[in-house]
């Protein structure tokens, strides 16, 4: 699916009610005493290792999250531009929900063939990347679910990512850390248990 802030969310769980009920609240407090509310919708930004088993063990942590800068991952760096981006414009916007997440290669046209053959499409985008992943021994994911779209966030809070799939590619390729140095500084803080 492309994930953009017409999607209505459908929580899993206790963690995104609440979120999602928030978002309902900052609405009433906006629309009754007019306070300025700006809502970022970040993607996944934590250095951890992810949630998931099965992503855990079949992928390095590094090797995940520069996959996930394709569709679901914002650098840390790139999060707190967004923040600052937000504060400055919040009079202006008045209110608004901006889905903030790396800027994704991707096209609404590339869902169906993401969801049967992710390193097929991402090849299509970046013909290089199978030979800095073969370097690492990484590997893409098979398919890819869900994109995340920031084009709404980029042009209302006039927020540009600096970090993305084609920059981390780079990174890594010439021997460095995909992520920014913030992320690096940040370090892991272990919010669950693996």
């Amino acid at each position: 699916m492309w994930v953009t802030e017409d999607l209505q969310p459908l929580p899993r769980n206790i963690y995104g009610a609440t979120k999602v009920a928030a978002e309902d609240l900052c609405e009433l407090v906006h629309r009754d005493h007019g306070l300025p509310c700006v809502i970022l919708r970040t993607a996944r930004f934590f250095p951890e290792p992810d949630d998931t088993a099965a992503i855990r063990e079949g992928y390095s942590t590094a090797n995940a999250q520069l996959n996930e800068l394709l569709y679901r991952r914002v650098d840390i760096a790139d999060v707190a531009q967004a923040h600052q981006r937000a504060v400055e414009r919040a009079d202006s916007i008045g209110f608004g929900r901006f889905v903030v997440s790396a800027t994704t290669p991707f096209a609404r046209t590339d869902v169906s063939d993401l969801r049967r053959d992710a390193p097929s499409v991402v090849r299509r985008y970046f013909p290089g990347f199978e030979q800095a992943y073969t370097d690492l021994g990484w590997r893409m994911f098979p398919v890819i679910d869900r994109v995340y779209d920031s084009t709404r966030a980029r042009a209302a809070l006039g927020w540009e990512p600096r970090h993305d799939f084609a920059s981390g590619l780079e990174r890594v390729a010439a021997g460095l850390d995909a992520r920014s140095a913030l992320a690096g500084r940040i370090g892991e803080k272990g919010y669950h248990r693996s």
